[in-house]
This record gives C-alpha cells, sequence and structure tokens, in this order.
C-alpha cells in the first residue's frame, strides 16, 4: 500500500489521509470544498460547493495516477437531500462514465460544509 499526497488538494484536517493505493486501486478520503490557496470554505450554494469537491478529488486521483473517468465508486454525503438535484446537475457533468453511487443525508459535515464526496477509481 502507498499513501496519497499532493499539494494540488486541501491537506487532511485530521488524523488520516488523503488517499491510499492498494493493488490497481486508490481509496481517497472525503473531499469537502475547501481551496488549497487559503483553506477556506469554497461557496456558500451545493452547486459551487460540489464544483470545488470535485476538483479536489480530481486532484487526489490523478496525483495517485488515476483520474475522474477511472473512478468505479463514490460516496457522497449532503447536509440536506433537498439539495440532491442542484448536487445531480453538477455531478453528472463531471462523472460522464456514472460510476456506482451512494448517495446519504448526514446531519453534519466538518466546517458546516453542504457536501462530501469520497472515490474508489482504477488506476493505469
Amino acid at each position: 500500500m502507498k499513501q496519497v499526497q499532493t499539494s494540488a488538494a486541501p491537506a487532511a484536517i485530521g488524523p488520516y489521509s488523503q488517499g491510499f493505493i492498494s493493488g490497481n486501486h486508490v481509496f481517497t478520503s472525503g473531499q469537502i470544498p475547501i481551496s488549497v490557496g487559503t483553506s477556506e470554505v469554497v461557496g456558500a450554494e451545493i452547486a459551487e460547493q460540489t464544483e470545488q469537491v470535485i476538483k479536489n478529488l480530481k486532484a487526489v486521483l490523478e496525483a495517485a495516477g488515476s483520474s475522474i473517468s477511472k473512478v468505479v465508486k463514490t460516496t457522497c454525503f449532503l447536509a440536506n437531500m433537498g439539495d440532491f438535484a442542484a448536487f445531480n446537475e453538477v455531478y453528472a457533468k463531471h462523472f460522464t462514465g456514472k460510476p456506482a453511487r451512494s448517495t446519504v443525508a448526514v446531519k453534519d459535515l466538518p466546517r458546516s460544509v453542504l457536501v462530501e464526496i469520497e472515490a474508489i477509481a482504477e488506476i493505469g
């Protein structure tokens, strides 16, 4: 196994890594809408936050030698299921391969963000 670390995505805000490579897959930690440059939450609306989350997720995947097109499974966490349609709109633009997905509503997310996404992707 090999730990994934990149300065192109926000550093972990706890005792975990941005991701791990095991075999020919990368398993990412959940990404939230934090700007690498400012460490601040990007956007107040679900669409803006989802765009930033996917940007951060792409950076971790690329650091592992993968890409968003090689994602086979995502787990998505929403603070409000009322945001589901707007979230899906942004998600569908980026995840054109339609990976397997679970989406759940949660009571709270770190830094009071609206969305978090983790992924499993193939490498190579």
